[in-house]
């Protein structure tokens, strides 16, 4: 009968955790989809891929490399984050928080050292999803992702003026101060006419998003651009020029040379795109969700993510990620299903197909216009400016991660931020850890629901404890931040108790570090012949407490569940109805 039910237990579970990764796609498609719902995903699908087609192209040209391995990316990975994902409505593709670590693996190990940088990066999230760690992404300190989101802003900025202001030069640096020194040294070669065509398509795109934003500005000023610099014959550097004609061909199974040699190499930026496309996958989800009134299967979405990033992988893209912007357009456009994004790809491969030859006339200038635009919506700047108000840990926290993408790497950006948003966490729990003699003369206490007259019950309470007895009470989480109070909770006594009663019922979480200070403490009333009473622990700590094998020592330790009882033990206890140890020689 038990072996039976515990068979019956497992086989719920494992139908649970299989649950979690069904795709959208197919609840939908369970439910019911009709042509009234494929005409409306096909408007949606189509209005995404007007929007996505220049931006995949201008992002591919900032991250180094050739405008179709953007296409690519958006067509392959775009495909399958919509055909695999947990969300209804998550448009994929490349996105601009890749641009600045793209950029530099592709400085330092070529294009064959992101397709394997990418393929990582995919397995990594399948991991991930697989484990379950996708709710873990909701506790992201937010000053880490708007301090490298403004970051990575600022990053892609720097990478455009070369394009924006015509410069002729060779190549831009990687780092943040040799890109500036290169166009410091090179600003006398600047174009007019590039300048020219940049502040046309910024002025488009604004113009339109405030009169008209259900335009589709970035192509309306992309097509402006290209027929002016055509129709005038202007002097300004285009898509054709620098990287030839963009291939008019399905996209195919593409492996440059790997340097598999150097794979532990590229573990940090392959963990950085993990993170950068888990987080702002899921923070696209939470988006949309909000938008549409659904909810997300979180782990679902980051297998669906590393799926496919290793197949942009195969067919030589760049990493994918969820894209806020447009997954909102294609709310905004009547998306119904994850058909939408699906046939978004499908209409950016025809548009790859039928107009390659005709990119070639596209003014980098103009790209440049369109990346300016996404690197200040990207900033963020309100939100920026609204955390430096905060307190001081997440300012530091906040600057920190900022000035760190700027001016070194976004992986060292990242692991700092968390870092210092951890000890920040820590030091702020270590606060509000407190120790007191008297019974509610603890700060925040009022935070537990304790009445005034509770409070003067209590206080009354410890002044009827009998002599030879004392009472302490520790107030917020025990863990290794706030462990070491306990320490010298015995030298306050010039005459030791011979019961010392600790109240842990505001204790709401324990550690091993605050399970190994309470055996310590312990240990040390041992020495001192001291009984020492723990009273009212709560679920999680008395259960950390029991699982690392700290239980009663008649007569040295005891675990009662309340104050009442600890107050009655130390009186038998006082009584010699329960002897208490010698102390230790």
């Amino acid at each position: 009968m038990t072996s039976r039910l515990e068979e019956a237990v497992q086989s719920i579970a494992a139908k649970r955790y299989a649950q979690m990764f069904v795709p959208k796609l197919y609840t939908v498609l369970r439910g019911g989809y009709g042509w009234g719902d494929l005409r409306a995903d096909a408007i949606a699908g189509l209005t995404v891929a007007v929007v996505a087609l220049p931006l995949a192209m201008a992002l591919a040209i900032a991250s180094g490399t050739t405008p179709e391995k953007g296409l690519y990316t958006a067509i392959v990975a775009g495909f399958l984050i919509s055909a695999l994902g947990g969300s209804r409505v998550q448009i994929g593709g490349p996105t601009a928080a890749f641009v600045p670590v793209v950029f530099v693996v592709i400085q330092k190990f070529g294009f064959g050292g992101l397709i394997l940088c990418t393929m990582l990066a995919g397995l990594m999230l399948i991991a991930a999803g697989l484990m379950r760690l996708g709710t873990l992404m909701k506790y992201m300190p937010q000053p880490v992702i708007t301090g490298f989101t403004a970051g990575i802003a600022v990053s892609i900025f720097s990478s455009q003026v070369k394009d924006l202001l015509g410069l002729h030069m060779d190549k831009v640096p990687a780092d943040f101060f040799g890109r500036w020194t290169g166009y410091a040294e090179h600003i006398a070669t600047t174009q007019p006419a590039a300048v020219g065509i940049a502040a046309l398509a910024l002025g488009v795109i604004v113009a339109l998003r405030r009169w008209r934003p259900a335009w589709p500005g970035f192509l309306i000023a992309l097509l402006l651009c290209t027929a002016l610099s055509i129709g005038f014959a202007l002097p300004a550097e285009t898509i054709g020029t620098r990287f030839g004609n963009l291939p008019s061909t399905l996209p195919i199974f593409d492996f440059p040379h790997i340097p598999f040699a150097r794979t532990l190499e590229l573990l940090p930026s392959s963990f950085t795109i993990a993170f950068l496309a888990g987080v702002e996958s899921l923070l696209s989800a939470v988006v949309a969700d909000g938008m549409i009134g659904a909810r997300h299967r979180s782990n679902c979405e980051l297998v669906a993510q590393g799926v496919a990033n290793v197949g942009s992988a195969l067919f030589g893209g760049l990493p994918a990620t969820g894209a806020i912007a447009r997954t909102a357009t294609n709310v905004r456009a009547g998306g119904k299903s994850p058909i939408a994004g699906m046939l978004h790809a499908v209409f950016l491969l025809l548009f790859m197909l039928l107009l390659g030859s005709q990119m070639h006339y596209v003014p980098l200038a103009a790209l440049a216009g369109v990346l300016l635009v996404v690197a200040w919506n990207m900033s963020e700047y309100q939100h920026f400016l609204h955390t430096l108000s905060a307190p001081k840990g997440d300012m530091l926290v906040l600057l920190s991660t900022f000035l760190l993408t700027v001016f070194f790497d976004l992986t060292v950006a990242i692991e700092v931020g968390i870092v210092l948003a951890s000890f920040v966490f820590m030091f702020r729990m270590a606060e509000a850890f407190e120790v007191s003699s008297g019974v509610h003369l603890i700060e925040g206490d009022e935070d537990d629901g304790t009445s005034s007259t509770a409070r003067a019950a209590d206080a009354h309470q410890r002044e009827q404890l009998p002599k030879g007895v004392e009472a302490f009470q520790i107030s917020g989480p025990l863990f290794f931040g706030a462990a070491n109070r306990l320490d010298n909770l015995l030298d306050q006594f010039f005459v030791p108790p011979r019961v010392f009663i600790l109240r842990m019922r505001l204790v709401p979480i324990i550690d091993a570090s605050g399970v190994h200070a309470l055996k310590s403490l312990a240990d040390r009333c041992r020495r001192k012949g001291i009984v020492l009473i723990v009273s009212g622990l709560q679920a999680q700590p008395q259960r950390v407490i029991a699982d690392m094998g700290v239980g009663e020592r008649p007569g040295e330790l005891h675990f009662v569940p309340d104050y009442d009882h600890a107050t009655a033990l130390a009186a038998m206890i006082l009584a010699g109805t329960i002897p208490a140890r010698s102390p230790s020689p």
